[in-house]
């Protein structure tokens, strides 16, 4: 098994509890982590026999642009539809941060950390 990892994808959304979060929206960033077996890419040079990173940010642009009101939520609803949508993913983790959150202090981010599969960790 090999691991495909995209890390620091950059989103504007409009997610969290508070109405204002969701009127004025913010900043949001998506580390994915992904196990896969590329044995048959690292002999093919082919990306038919991989997984195709650019397909999977697509399917992640596409979930944070719609509204949730917890990042719990959003980050399971990306998990179940990569899940859904590459069957050669047999495990993936993926950590999704609000940043910048109103903390009435200073915080750089809230994270949250979903796994799927059987990735060890």
């Amino acid at each position: 098994m090999s691991v495909i990892s995209i890390e620091g994808m950059e989103f504007f959304g409009h997610h969290g509890c508070y109405e204002e979060e969701r009127t004025i929206g913010g900043r949001f960033m998506v580390d994915l982590v992904m196990e896969t077996d590329t044995s048959l890419a690292e002999s093919t040079d082919q990306l038919a026999d991989t997984v195709d990173y650019h397909a999977v940010y697509m399917v992640v642009r596409d979930e944070m642009s719609k509204t949730s009101l917890l990042l719990e939520h959003l980050a399971r609803r990306i998990l179940d539809r990569i899940s859904a949508s590459f069957p050669g993913i047999s495990a993936a983790t993926l950590t999704l941060s609000k940043l910048s959150p109103p903390m009435n202090g200073a915080v750089s981010r809230v994270s949250v950390t979903l796994r799927s599969g059987s990735l060890p960790g």
